[in-house]
């Protein structure tokens, strides 16, 4: 890990180039001028709330909006990736994008299976996400507060951390070293 930051911090133009969109720059542009409902399959399931979907045959990134599910690393976060991959891989979603990508070139959206399950509500209902903090979400804030009362998965452990503050707090753990 510290050979990684220290790499990093001698190359910072390598972090840059990581938040870029793949190849054919020019052609994502294009996309991200136009962002428009599309169907594909979901071939990837990056962590509870970031997938790699199939659109015209090439991979996209898309990001869950209006949720945030907690980080690999953090307790729940595998089970979340599994709630979420049981949900969704390998099954044809509709990805209803955002006016724009986030700044990791990933489409922001809300996707779809069957055109009736909402996958961003349901990481929320199964207690495997939090409503993201800048979410103007209400029906999502009633989710997530019944799962917290119902103890439903990460619920059902002590003092859960949301990941934008389990970020934040190992940020300033590995810049301490």
């Amino acid at each position: 890990m510290l050979a990684f930051l220290f790499y990093m911090a001698c190359n910072p133009d390598k972090k840059k180039d990581r938040q870029l969109p793949k190849e054919n720059t020019v052609e994502r542009q294009k996309v991200a001028d136009t962002l428009t409902a599309f169907e594909g399959k979901v071939t990837g399931i990056k962590d509870g709330d970031t997938f790699e979907v199939l659109r015209d045959g090439e991979p996209e990134r898309v990001r869950l909006v209006d949720i945030d599910s907690p980080e690999s690393a953090q307790p729940f976060g595998k089970a979340a990736k599994k709630y979420a991959s049981d949900l969704c891989f390998g099954k044809i979603v509709r990805v209803v994008p955002k006016k724009k990508r986030d700044q990791y070139g990933r489409i922001l959206a809300a996707v779809y299976v069957d055109d009736t399950v909402n996958v961003n509500a349901e990481m929320i209902v199964a207690g495997y996400a939090w409503r993201y903090k800048y979410s103007k979400n209400k029906e999502y804030a009633r989710y997530e507060e019944q799962a917290r009362n119902s103890r439903s998965g990460l619920w059902a452990g002590q003092n859960p951390v949301n990941p934008w503050q389990w970020r934040k707090e190992n940020k300033r753990r590995t810049a301490n070293y």
